[in-house]
């Protein structure tokens, strides 16, 4: 166990230290000013960052995927469509509930949701866990009844696009919240809920079986993506308060009130897990039955699950939120230095998103190798590069997201028709995955940070700042589609010269048999 712990904080530290690297660079030029105590915050939350991710990606491997899988199997073969269903939704709500990346986003926007202080939080958080259950029963079914992912891609981001028009009338008024809630489409599928997700989707294809089991496996993570944005856009026409006012005292170092932080993380972590622990259990003893050593190892992963969160959450509101935000205040006087820098910390922060490499080790071993895990990574660092560039960009000159988000669907979509089913299921799985708990909790506050200094207020915070989740949960599904592309043309043309090559064959070479 430890030699696998040791890896996976070896892991952690590469994925890590880029980032890090490049604000304590940063740090000592004149373009960023910190203080000692912002330096060493951010240093000790770096170390300790890397600490929760390594253990929570050794308790995602024990824990997350293994029950993923086993659910899946376990329901489908007991061939009760109505359990499974039943299962799958509840299961994806409180997967949902328990994902950090999607607290972290709550936390920025509590104050224009319904409710009071916390409550308002978790409004958000369960709105977008029911969203995320009702598309993941979806998801299900379109395994156990066969149906073309790409169809079902089409007809619900015409939907979803259909409402934003709506939405956008007059009459409602809440256009400005469009950005906050594709955001939450984003921040959705982070480091519990993809593991859990994928390995439920391979359970249930792998028992069903059939010739499309590898597309099967994937896709879920897409079409799980497209429930909140529908959700929060419905909850945002119950918004409250002022969308020109945005708290950014959250942004200050708090240091001295760590052991609140903590206090805090413990109580809703241990919350949100143990709601899937009590209903796991419920499952264990009445469809599963699983041996008591597997449930044992299911138990030591819950663990290292609980410290890591409570360790990476404590690291994200200490060091990183506030150092992202002064970042992108500061880095605002200069706009080409800004949209360079997110450039480059976009390529670079995508290794430190724990569920990107669940997903590229399973892709790889879905597909044989057919796609390697290098391709992946660096078509996904190149497009959430892309993405924090053009995001920064639309900031500094002010127009709608959906001049993005719209052509950008509109190409995805367009180049499911020329690739392979399973680069398609693929991309779209992996632009929600890129959007993990780095890109709320670092990304995000620096936008932020930026937004603010650009305007010389918190005013248009809401419609020019959030979005840039969005953007990174989309431009992967063009690059990798582009590389599936890019794999079915190569292949051809291998073939055509192969072909050639035999048809233009000297026939004294060719020996007959008689």
């Amino acid at each position: 166990m430890l030699k696998i712990l040791f890896s996976k904080l070896k892991e952690s530290l590469i994925s890590v230290l880029p980032v890090t690297a490049i604000v304590l660079i940063l740090s000592f030029t004149p373009l960023l000013s910190l203080t000692v105590t912002e330096t060493v915050a951010f240093a000790v939350s770096a170390v300790f960052l890397i600490l929760g991710i390594g253990l929570f990606n050794l308790g995602a491997d024990l824990a997350m995927t293994p029950m993923g899988e086993h659910v899946g199997s376990g329901l489908t073969k007991s061939k009760k469509l109505i359990v499974l269903i039943s299962v799958c939704f509840l299961m994806g709500l409180l997967i949902t509930v328990a994902e950090p990346d999607l607290s972290v986003l709550a936390e920025q926007v509590k104050d224009i949701m319904p409710g009071e202080g916390e409550v308002s939080r978790w409004i958000l958080i369960i709105t977008v866990g029911l969203g995320v259950g009702i598309f993941l029963v979806i998801a299900i079914l379109k395994i156990v009844f066969r149906k073309t992912l790409s169809a079902l891609l089409m007809f619900f981001y015409l939907l979803l696009f259909a409402l934003c028009a709506v939405a956008a009338l007059p009459e409602t008024g809440k256009s400005e919240l469009f950005p906050l809630s594709f955001d939450s489409g984003g921040v959705t599928t982070g480091p519990i809920t993809v593991p859990f997700i994928m390995a439920l989707g391979v359970g249930i294809a792998t028992t069903i079986g059939g010739k499309d089991s590898k597309e099967n496996s994937f896709g879920l993570i897409a079409l799980c993506s497209i429930g909140p944005v529908i959700a929060v856009m419905a909850l945002s026409l119950t918004t409250k308060g002022s969308l020109d006012v945005y708290d950014t005292e959250q942004y200050s170092i708090a240091v001295s009130k760590i052991g609140w932080v903590i206090l805090e993380n413990i109580k809703d972590v241990g919350l949100a897990l143990g709601l899937i622990v009590v209903f796991f259990g419920i499952l264990q003893f009445t469809i599963l039955k699983l041996p008591k050593q597997k449930i044992i190892q299911i138990i030591i992963g819950i663990v290292y699950t609980f410290v890591g969160l409570i360790i990476f959450l404590t690291a994200v509101k200490v060091g990183f939120m506030p150092i992202g935000y002064k970042i992108g205040r500061q880095l605002a006087d200069n706009e080409v230095l800004l949209v360079i820098f997110g450039f480059v910390l976009g390529l670079v922060v995508v290794l430190a998103e724990p569920a990107i490499h669940v997903l590229n080790k399973q892709v790889e071993d879905i597909t044989g190798g057919g796609v390697k895990k290098i391709e992946m990574l660096i078509a996904l660092c190149l497009a959430v590069g892309v993405s924090i560039a053009l995001s920064l960009i639309r900031m500094i000159f002010k127009f709608s997201i959906l001049y993005y988000l719209i052509p950008g669907y509109l190409i995805s979509l367009g180049l499911s028709f020329f690739v392979p089913k399973l680069y398609t299921a693929i991309a779209f799985d992996s632009g929600g995955v890129a959007s993990g708990p780095l890109t709320s909790s670092f990304i995000l506050p620096l936008a932020i940070g930026a937004c603010v200094a650009l305007n010389g207020g918190s005013d248009l915070v809401f419609s020019d700042a959030f979005g840039v989740v969005a953007m990174v949960a989309m431009t992967p599904l063009i690059t990798i589609q582009v590389l599936g592309f890019k794999a079915v043309t190569s292949a051809k043309v291998r073939s055509k010269i192969m072909m050639k090559r035999i048809l233009s064959a000297d026939d004294e070479q060719i020996i007959y048999f008689k």
